[in-house]
């Protein structure tokens, strides 16, 4: 309070002509205002994002060429639990699409992380971010798109394949890494490998079944999450705009990897 009155006496005296040496000292307060460095806080982001994935424990991705129906799709998404989604930059309207799906978010969504997948050079790394994006995720080991994301502290999650490009990917500065495609790759190959990676954070994407069996077999491997793409947001959901089964199947999804952990 005492602050705030002493910041007030100022402002009242700055406008009183009898003391123009208190405007000076105002004018100077504002400038050197003006040129504090105010602390960067996308580094908590990622803490926060990784928190919300593990929580949550399943990542919805989609892509629709409909704005509207990529908005419907997130808000049936929210309504069910979700707390972030990877929209996947797959077609002309996606980057356009996503700036809708933010304004949505910041409008109606609190707590919804929103991140970008499909992300295969930092060009298209800067413009989704520059768009709302809260992280990126890549199919693949993409250097620049590391890079630049590493530089502006935003959280880059690769895909990754093989041992080497794990390594590679840890040494660029990941920690959350995107095994792709899941189908091939599958939980005995995550087994096989996770104590070589013990600062690592490791999810599978493509192919991961909503059944029990999959689900329980890729937590008792090691990830801390699974992606879930057209096995999850169905091409009849899209299609025929079934919101509501959406909201009921994410709803089903969350419990089963509940159980599953």
């Amino acid at each position: 309070m005492r602050n705030f009155l002493g910041t007030l006496d100022v402002i009242l005296i700055m406008f009183n002509p009898k003391q123009p040496l208190i405007l000076y000292k105002f004018s100077t307060l504002a400038h050197n205002y003006k040129s504090l460095k105010i602390p960067n806080n996308n580094m908590s982001k990622k803490a926060e994002v990784l928190k919300v994935i593990t929580e949550q424990g399943i990542l919805p991705l989609y892509f629709n060429k409909d704005a509207e129906t990529s908005v419907e799709l997130l808000k049936a998404l929210y309504n069910a639990g979700i707390r972030t989604v990877e929209y996947t930059n797959r077609g002309e309207a996606a980057l356009a699409n996503f700036a809708k799906m933010r304004e949505v978010i910041d409008a109606e969504l609190p707590g919804m992380y929103l991140g970008v997948g499909t992300i295969k050079d930092a060009a298209t790394a800067q413009a989704f971010v520059e768009a709302g994006a809260d992280y990126i995720i890549s199919p693949g080991l993409v250097e620049d798109a590391a890079e630049w994301a590493e530089k502006n502290d935003i959280l880059w999650v690769p895909g990754c394949m093989t041992p080497s490009e794990i390594i590679k990917a840890e040494k660029l500065g990941a920690k959350f890494v995107k095994l792709f495609p899941g189908n091939i790759l599958g939980p005995g190959f995550l087994s096989a490998i996770k104590e070589l990676f013990p600062n690592l954070l490791f999810m599978p994407t493509g192919g991961v079944d909503l059944d029990k069996d999959n689900i329980s077999g890729w937590f008792k491997a090691g990830v801390v999450a699974v992606g879930m793409g057209s096995k999850l947001v169905t091409k009849d959901i899209m299609e025929n705009k079934k919101y509501d089964e959406l909201v009921s199947k994410t709803k089903e999804a969350i419990e089963l990897v509940k159980s599953c952990k």
